[in-house]
């Protein structure tokens, strides 16, 4: 987001803030901050506020914006600034000034609404030209659920009536491709209350789908020398110690008591690799060591923050860690690099975006070695000509790390893989290889995910083909539907001709109209239905309808299996 369109959303979110004002006399504010996508603003109200009355707000904001009111800033003492919000008993804003370090205070008022704020803002409020309130959340104060639980209002602006209608038409087809809706109403996945918040449960055909992205994976991990692993999903905390994820991680991890002993739900995958790397002695000529496994982890999320399949509490990871010399280490990243962007790229995601994530606030090593392992990552980023933005302070404690976030059909963003280097676990296991010269040397160790989080992943695919997968994902790829009972035999015969190609097929031969059944194939997204009547059947054909609608006419069976499997081998993925 550019400064300017940053600040006219700011601004619109003062603009709301003085038509609640208006509108609930006894409302008390908390902040209202521009984001990625508008803005928001946090209010304590005298009443519950309903999804109907934002038309009030936006009516009254519109009369704010016609009568172009200046905002004008002074500063303000700071003593007398908790004098003037107290008097109007702000409580949320004397708890802001009370933490700014400076004496004096920024103040904003636009008409008779006066506001703490450091700004800046647009010139006038008749400068706002396109805006739109789209809706009402809950919002802990300071984001403590031990706090007030606060009314947030979100809305969006933009500098031209014809970037928000753009901006709208997004958000109505975000809602057509909500991964939770299209999971429930496609037989993909639910999340039962029974069994517990963020615990995904794959129906049959997600289970294909899912299935199917697993065994593309294995595939192409063996064909880079991969060597597929499986750990066990609990481990002692002493484990967990000397990772270091019990000091820097613990509030997101699960602990439980086996035996008079502590044990915990792993959170990763990493100290299980790391324990199979040091079953035997290891020299340089094992170097690089590629360890895989499509490994279940449990973390600890708030209920709050959990959403379908994107924010969850047990998920699967294409997790892998690369043991190798610091020479072979940019070369590594590369190849890393390479495979990330060619299995993106088969699963239909040709645009994205690469963060460089730095050194956190808390993390392990020293400052020397987590300069080195940014080095590596910036290196080989620079000599494969990717683009790439620096995200401060993002890495994980133990090392710094590329993120690579996907775009999809709607140009939005998603987590995806990332490549970490680490030289601070094999330290703390006191991992080595035997060199060239018959000692004992450390070797680098790197993290990395080509797809991520399984279950986050699968949200992505299913938002970004609308729940319309391409013909290799999709969990029924063919529908055989008969015009009467009467073709059942033969549409029977169809079927098995398929499956007998490793087709996925299923047979509609109930006595409904042929136009219900495709109507019922087209709601459930499927890429082909096979039309089966009294000349299909004399002539050892099928009538062809493409997912869309298109009518591709009569083929022979056999020429129709040729056609699907040679989609399905080349993966074809064209929305």
């Amino acid at each position: 987001m550019n400064e300017q369109l940053e600040i006219l959303r700011h601004s619109t979110a003062h603009i709301m803030a003085q038509a609640v004002s208006m509108l609930f006399p006894q409302t008390k504010f908390g902040i209202g901050p521009a984001i990625s996508d508008g803005f928001y603003y946090d209010f304590d109200l005298p009443v519950p506020l309903s999804p109907e009355q934002l038309s009030e707000i936006e009516k009254k904001m519109q009369s704010i914006i016609k009568a172009n009111l200046v905002f004008e800033q002074t500063m303000m003492e700071k003593s007398k600034a908790i004098d003037f919000f107290s008097q109007k008993e702000e409580r949320y804003k004397i708890e802001i000034i009370q933490d700014i370090p400076d004496d004096e205070v920024s103040i904003y008022q636009q008409g008779d609404f006066i506001d703490l704020c450091r700004g800046p803002h647009i010139k006038s409020t008749g400068m706002i030209k396109a805006f739109k309130l789209l809706s009402i959340a809950g919002a802990y104060w300071r984001g403590d659920e031990k706090n007030s639980m606060l009314t947030r209002i979100y809305g969006t602006a933009f500098e031209t009536t014809e970037e928000l209608e753009k901006y709208l038409y997004q958000i109505e087809e975000a809602k057509k491709r909500d991964h939770r809706k299209l999971g429930k109403e496609l037989g993909i996945f639910q999340v039962y209350d029974e069994a517990g918040p963020g615990l995904i449960y794959y129906h049959p055909k997600g289970a294909i789908v899912r299935e199917e992205i697993c065994r593309f994976l294995r595939l192409e991990h063996a064909k880079r020398e991969y060597l597929e692993v499986v750990t066990p999903n609990i481990a002692r905390v002493d484990l967990w110690k000397t990772s270091g994820h019990y000091d820097f991680y613990r509030e997101n991890m699960y602990f439980m008591n086996v035996d008079n002993m502590e044990y915990v739900l792993k959170p990763m995958n990493c100290p299980g690799h790391i324990l199979i790397y040091k079953s035997h002695t290891r020299s340089y000529r094992d170097l690089p060591l590629r360890l895989f496994e499509l490994g279940t982890v449990y973390r600890h999320e708030r209920s709050g923050v959990l959403h379908g399949l994107l924010r969850v509490r047990g998920f699967t990871q294409d997790d892998a860690h690369i043991f190798c010399m610091r020479e072979q280490l940019k070369d590594e990243i590369q190849q890393v690099l390479d495979f990330i962007i060619n299995t993106l790229v088969s699963f239909g995601f040709k645009e994205y975006e690469i963060y460089l994530s730095t050194r956190p606030e808390k993390y392990t090593g020293s400052d020397e070695i987590w300069d080195m392992a940014t080095s590596a990552l910036e290196m080989s980023l620079k000599e494969k000509g990717l683009p790439y933005q620096i995200d401060p302070g993002e890495g994980v404690f133990y090392g710094p790390k590329i993120d690579i976030k996907l775009k999809d059909a709607l140009s939005r963003t998603w987590q995806g893989p990332t490549i970490q280097v680490d030289f601070n676990l094999p330290e703390r296991f006191n991992v080595t290889y035997v060199g060239q010269d018959g000692k004992e040397h450390q070797p680098v160790m790197i993290h990395r995910v080509v797809l991520g989080s399984l279950e986050r992943f699968m949200g992505a695919l299913i938002e970004h083909y609308a729940g319309a997968f391409p013909v290799w994902l999709s969990p029924i790829q063919v529908l055989v539907a008969t015009i009467t009972e009467k073709h059942k035999q033969y549409g029977e015969y169809v079927q098995n001709q398929l499956r007998a190609n490793q087709i996925r097929c299923d047979m509609d031969s109930r006595n409904e109209k042929i136009g219900f059944k495709i109507r019922e194939a087209q709601l459930q997204k499927l890429p082909y239905v096979l039309i089966l009547g009294d000349n299909e059947e004399q002539n050892k054909t099928v009538s062809i309808r493409k997912r869309g609608g298109k009518d591709l006419g009569q083929m022979t069976i056999e020429d129709f299996i040729s056609v699907v499997s040679t989609e399905i081998r080349e993966k074809n993925v064209d929305i």
